[in-house]
């Protein structure tokens, strides 16, 4: 959590400073890259390899400078340069807001047409409504751009000798033992080749694995979402009443 914290620090402080001088905000995601590309790695790593002595607040920070310099991290020949990965990161932040945008204004669209007359005195007229488009804008730009960031974790842990827990179907290796674990080898070229090595060998359900976490996620903020709206509800009623 730590990692993943300084990773939404460093983008929401790099796009402050660049809004200011350009109209890219969103390409803050290039910015945050290499931190993004080491939290990655703490995100995955297994806790059985974890080195507890060297799992501090910052090391996010230093492993994301040494990646962007190129000195002071462990790596291996596999290791794709940054500048490789800086144009999809680009592609999959531009298309995320785009898609996001657009749908949040068609969900707008359609809640005014078929609310015609709106209270906005009435925090359920003047906030859900741009809350559960937010929702369904975000919940649709994930599911359209998860393969571009499927091939992008697995670009950025190529080469990091990250090692991860062996969750499709591995059992432990003993009566009692600890699960097994395997390091990430793979051979991609570039995001291009990444993208041809997932459907070729994995299909169209390759570049959705993991889905099932972000549908939890989004299930999890929809019935939040429902939750704090029917109880808004009730507690408006009561004061009406």
């Amino acid at each position: 959590m730590g990692s993943t914290f300084i990773v939404h620090g460093v983008t929401l402080g790099a796009e402050g400073i660049i809004s200011e001088f350009t109209p890219l905000p969103r390409l803050t995601a290039v910015v945050a890259l290499p931190f993004y590309c080491a939290s990655l790695i703490e995100t995955v790593q297994s806790d059985i390899v974890r080195d507890d002595s060297s799992s501090g607040l910052l090391d996010c920070v230093r492993e994301g400078l040494a990646r962007l310099l190129g000195v002071g991290a462990p790596h291996s020949r596999r290791l794709l340069p940054l500048s490789w990965l800086l144009l999809p990161a680009a592609l999959h932040a531009v298309l995320r807001y785009a898609v996001a945008a657009s749908v949040q204004r068609v969900a707008l669209w359609l809640h005014q047409r078929s609310k015609k007359q709106a209270d906005p005195s009435n925090p359920l007229d003047a906030y859900f409504p741009e809350l559960a488009a937010a929702w369904a804008g975000s919940l649709v730009a994930d599911i359209v751009v998860f393969p571009l960031e499927t091939a992008l974790h697995r670009l950025g842990l190529q080469g990091t000798r990250t090692i991860i827990d062996a969750t499709d179907g591995a059992v432990a290796a003993a009566a009692g033992g600890s699960p097994l674990v395997l390091p990430v080898n793979t051979q991609y070229d570039g995001f291009a080749d990444c993208l041809h090595a997932i459907r070729r060998k994995e299909g169209g359900a390759g570049f959705y694995r993991g889905f099932g976490a972000l549908a939890t996620q989004y299930a999890l903020h929809g019935a939040l979402l429902a939750a704090a709206r029917t109880l808004l509800r009730l507690l408006l009623l009561e004061g009406r009443g």
